[in-house]
């Protein structure tokens, strides 16, 4: 059977930047580029004529930003999941996109296969986080929330094997699963399936909170 094809459009108001992330998504088999655009309204109006798979946004753009894009998809192409692709990593951005509907937020400076990788999950239904953008939510949200949280989050943790939690720990670490990998000596798949499962166990919607969760908990 042959595998489903990802269609994604592009939407970055640097021409550079496009051909770029078009070079590296098409040298993945099962990715297609099927158009791009140059600010954010132009996004939304591809997404509506063109029924993409994923969008890769950017924030800062003409005429409207990826963010604000990321909204009116919401409404315009609902079925679209859309990655916020960008080179500013405030938490404030993260949130925002999250909140908004978004798939995940990837960094510019991330590595090809962590952009490929990236696609293949929004396409697949979860919810991607690049690793730095993970660190810094972690790190800003995890200052002044209640002590009370601690005994809450140790507990639900208590129902995680020795080596769930040994995974959850580096979560909060906000390292990604290739480099979680290599610190525990596992293969890249055999960690993703812990993080599932951990995800699963703790009842969490994504690494975010998986992550927040493994810092109350003192992991």
């Amino acid at each position: 059977m042959t595998a489903k094809v990802i269609r994604v459009v592009i939407a970055d108001d640097e021409p550079l930047i496009r051909a770029g992330i078009r070079m590296i998504l098409t040298s993945a088999p099962d990715i297609e580029v099927v158009a791009e655009g140059a600010n954010g309204r132009e996004a939304v109006e591809l997404a509506r004529s063109h029924a993409p798979d994923v969008m890769l946004l950017d924030i800062q753009m003409p005429v409207m930003d990826g963010l604000t894009a990321l909204g009116e998809l919401g409404r315009a192409a609902p079925g679209v999941r859309a990655l916020i692709l960008t080179t500013f990593g405030e938490k404030e951005n993260v949130l925002r996109a999250l909140g908004e509907g978004g798939a995940g937020f990837l960094l510019k400076d991330s590595a090809p296969g962590e952009l490929i990788g990236a696609v293949r999950a929004a396409a697949a239904g979860d919810a991607y986080l690049s690793p730095a953008a993970t660190r810094h939510v972690v790190d800003q949200l995890a200052t002044g929330r209640a002590a009370g949280r601690g005994e809450a989050a140790r507990r639900r943790v208590d129902g995680l094997s020795e080596r769930e939690r040994g995974v959850l720990a580096l979560l909060g670490e906000g390292l990604s699963n290739a480099d979680a990998g290599r610190r525990l000596h596992m293969s890249e798949a055999t960690v993703k399936t812990y993080v599932s499962r951990i995800l699963a166990k703790l009842e969490c919607e994504n690494r975010v909170q998986a992550a927040l969760l493994a810092r109350d908990a003192g992991l």
